[in-house]
């Protein structure tokens, strides 16, 4: 029996690179994933300004101390199937333009973690995210492990908004840092990565009173960047596309 090296690498005439490395076995799929029916609940806060500070990466600023606070719900996702995510999101400033930073992500599935991780450099970890309605209340939860990490509450669909400020929200540009060790622990990677999302669209939108309360842990530190005042919260159905993203800088170089 002869044996190829090509053999193991290519799949339908294309060379998909990930691990593990074997044919019919993927992680993950290839970009660009369709997120149909995504449910976000996203709280806004103002934090201390140090500790932004000190999540950014060079090249990025942050024109005001605001943090988003999400939770999602991805029940329909072409190669990585259904799952729920948590965690922050930073609004920043790069060459002139506005964007968002991806400082912390949870998740309860290990495709999207693997290829997030693999492929744009998204900080994945494992933990237990949900979203669910309570009521009259919808309520947004991570716990790690046993413990509760972060509760975030909104009235259910109170008051309808106009869905285009989100889809404009939504096509802003969404910055990375992926950073890879080599098998010796070196950096082997360690890059600024932007990408976009695409073919966007937002089926309803609301907002309404809006509470959240995140709590120190060890392995999953979101209250690192603390909250000062709640600005208010939003909740919408979207669809969309994740493409694969650029490098802007290579900060090995």
């Amino acid at each position: 029996m002869s044996c190829s090296h090509s053999n193991i690498y290519e799949r339908n005439g294309r060379i998909p690179f990930g691990m593990p490395v074997r044919q019919g076995n993927p992680a993950y799929t290839e970009a660009p994933n369709k997120f149909f029916g995504r449910e976000y609940f996203i709280i806004t806060y103002e934090t201390c300004p140090d500790a932004i500070q000190k999540c950014l990466p060079p090249g990025l600023k942050a024109p005001e101390p605001i943090v988003k606070y999400e939770f999602m719900r991805m029940p329909n996702t072409s190669g990585f199937g259904s799952f729920h995510e948590s965690g922050q999101v930073i609004p920043v400033i790069y060459d002139g333009g506005p964007g968002n930073y991806v400082h912390s992500m949870f998740l309860d599935c290990h495709p999207p973690i693997a290829g997030g991780r693999e492929i744009w450099g998204f900080p994945k970890k494992l933990a237990a995210p949900k979203i669910e309605y309570d009521g009259d209340t919808l309520l947004g939860t991570l716990d790690y492990g046993n413990v509760r990490v972060a509760t975030g509450t909104m009235g259910l669909k109170f008051n309808q908004i106009d869905t285009r400020t989100i889809v404009t929200s939504l096509s802003e540009p969404n910055f990375l840092v992926k950073s890879i060790p080599g098998v010796d622990g070196r950096p082997a990677i360690c890059q600024l990565v932007r990408y976009y999302m695409t073919n966007i669209s937002v089926d309803w939108a609301f907002d309404g009173p809006v509470a959240l309360d995140i709590f120190s842990h060890a392995m999953a530190p979101v209250n690192e960047l603390p909250i000062k005042k709640i600005l208010g919260g939003i909740h919408f159905v979207a669809n969309l596309t994740l493409p694969y993203g650029d490098v802007l800088i290579d900060y090995l170089e």
